[in-house]
């Protein structure tokens, strides 16, 4: 996610990310003999891990010892603890919590991946008190970048004035690695802080800054309604790379204001082609909700509750007049991205949110008619960005290009899926794309899993984990035990 490719390229060569943790190379080194039994784990060292949770420890004992694949128990004990181990940075500022979580190989901090990174663990924060605290951090983390610029979407840990893409075309700030406008910067933290509140109770994150955010959240979000012109924000980057870039000074293509908000960017940090990105607008409008719960039950402010609630009806109902298109083959479809003019396109990326995602999301159903349209049409090959190939099949995106499948995309099926034997597919493609290294990546060729991008890349290992988790308390872990296959 960003300018991934390039700003890794350039971090490998001067031993930046690398330095961060020394998992990389242990995990990249290890190749596994076929027919071998027994999988060695690619954990830190417990001294060297940068947090222990006993909940999640217990957590991944009690499933790994269900999982009869050796492979797949192998997996699941590398990739759920992952954010822990490896990218998560706590410490208390200002007498409160605060945690700096890395997204994994590039050592900087996106709202959207630190909330989806620490997402899986917030259930064992009732039996883990460290656990809430870390996450409680996070969240407080998160309001000051808000607070800093809620148009940026990825921080450093502390002031930079050489940042890696200081020389962008927009209002770089110190603190802020990249500064692309994307929706679901905004709506994850909403869903992280939200969700906090009801799985712990603690009230204590929302705080007079939280308020302050949430306010300048409503402003941004009014503001790229571009009703009253194209707004503050602009956006270009002198690059090889055409979706690393906004045409139109910078502005994007041209919208229509009817309600919708644009998005300059998709959560794979690409350029939209029109503006208003459906799945992240329909995320906006869950966020908009909760913040709307929050603002009347915790802290009590009526003008933040009015705001939001009004703001998130407006959004759904221009959803509902804007984002459904007529496909010639799959009848009424959600669109990818719309103008507002009459223009859609008919696609997904595999990036959270996506079309695919939506359920996930609590956006809607999974039973809802025109999602299950939807869903036939992004996992075919009607979807420009939907490959196939004999190693598996799933949704890429154009930030690695033709060919390229990505994890995310499998596992977001598995988690949408009621088909049992659609699950089980998933787990086996993903059992068998590692390229033999117990993680994730970011995409794997189509025909050859040991061509891949990115080996550490936290949210996707973790979002592995929480998969395999839902499945194990849902009394499914047959489906991952169907997904064995014998190696020998």
């Amino acid at each position: 996610m960003t300018t991934r490719r390039a700003f890794i390229k350039k971090t490998v060569t001067g031993a930046t990310a690398f330095a961060v943790t020394p998992l990389l190379t242990k995990a990249e080194s290890l190749i596994a003999t076929k027919g071998l039994s027994r999988y060695v784990s690619q954990r830190p060292d417990k001294k060297k891990r940068n947090f222990v949770s006993v909940a999640v420890d217990e957590t991944i004992d009690r499933v790994k010892a269900k999982i009869e694949d050796p492979k797949l128990a192998w997996m699941f004990e590398n990739c759920f603890p992952n954010t822990l181990d490896t990218t998560v940075h706590y410490s208390v500022k200002n007498g409160k919590p605060d945690t700096f979580v890395y997204t994994g190989d590039i050592s900087a901090m996106w709202l959207r991946d630190s909330s989806a990174q620490v997402w899986p663990y917030l259930p064992l924060t009732k039996k883990d008190k460290p656990l809430q605290q870390l996450i409680a951090g996070v969240i407080n983390r998160q309001t000051q970048c808000i607070l800093i610029d809620p148009y940026a979407n990825a921080f450093y840990i502390e002031p930079k004035s050489d940042g890696d893409w200081a020389d962008d075309r927009t209002e770089m700030q110190p603190m802020l690695h990249e500064r692309k406008w994307e929706i679901d910067s905004l709506c994850y933290p909403i869903r992280l802080a939200y969700n906090y509140w009801k799985t712990t109770g603690d009230t204590s994150v929302f705080d007079a800054d939280w308020v302050k955010a949430m306010y300048l959240v409503i402003k941004t979000f009014k503001e790229q309604q571009r009703k009253d012109g194209l707004g503050p924000y602009k956006f270009q980057r002198v690059t090889e790379r055409q979706l690393d870039t906004v045409c139109n000074d910078g502005y994007g293509n041209p919208v229509n204001p009817v309600g919708l908000i644009v998005s300059t960017f998709r959560p794979s940090d690409d350029a939209t082609t029109f503006g208003f990105l459906v799945p992240s607008n329909f995320f906006a409008v869950v966020s908009l909700r909760q913040m709307s719960e929050i603002a009347e039950k915790v802290i009590n402010d009526s003008v933040l509750a009015s705001d939001s609630i009004a703001l998130a009806e407006e959004v759904e109902q221009a959803l509902k007049r804007f984002a459904v298109v007529q496909h010639p083959k799959y009848g009424e479809v959600y669109a990818y991205e719309v103008d507002g003019f009459g223009n859609a396109y008919f696609m997904d990326d595999a990036n959270i949110p996506s079309l695919l995602a939506l359920p996930y999301l609590n956006a809607m159903d999974r039973d809802d008619p025109i999602y299950q349209n939807t869903r036939k049409l992004v996992w075919s090959e009607d979807n420009p960005y939907f490959f196939r190939g004999s190693a598996g099949e799933g949704i890429g995106g154009p930030h690695i290009g033709y060919d390229m499948v990505w994890p995310m995309s499998i596992i977001m099926r598995a988690q949408t899926s009621a088909d049992d034997r659609e699950i089980v597919d998933c787990l086996r493609i993903l059992r068998n794309t590692d390229a033999d290294t117990g993680f994730m990546h970011e995409s794997f060729h189509k025909d050859n899993p040991a061509k891949f991008t990115r080996s550490w890349f936290a949210w996707v290992n973790t979002l592995f984990g929480e998969l395999i988790v839902d499945l194990e308390e849902q009394g499914r872990i047959d489906l991952v035990n169907a997904a064995a296959v014998d190696d020998k």
